[in-house]
């Protein structure tokens, strides 16, 4: 019985299936992670929240950037107002 040899397309090559209008559904599993873009900001801290930041990462065995976007989180999460719910009469 021969082998059938199957090569993976190439990315270009999959976008031009498509372009064709071919099915290209068995290329994908319908599992994937959406990525949403990242904004960089600058924050000035003082030594002394730094040296807590730090010190709280070193304790996590985490990067001080984790710590901080964790802290963050926590923080938006805290000072959302509560929803209400609407009452039917």
């Amino acid at each position: 019985m021969p082998r059938i040899s199957r090569t993976v397309p190439s990315a270009d090559e999959i976008a031009r299936r498509a372009t064709r209008g071919e099915d290209i559904s068995a290329h994908f599993t319908g599992q994937f992670t959406v990525v949403r873009p990242i904004q960089r900001v600058n924050v000035d801290l003082t030594l002394g929240m730094l040296r807590e930041l730090d010190s709280r990462a070193a304790a996590l065995n985490v990067s001080r950037q984790a710590v901080i976007k964790t802290l963050l989180r926590q923080a938006l999460d805290e000072s959302k107002p509560a929803r209400r719910t609407k009452r039917v009469s």
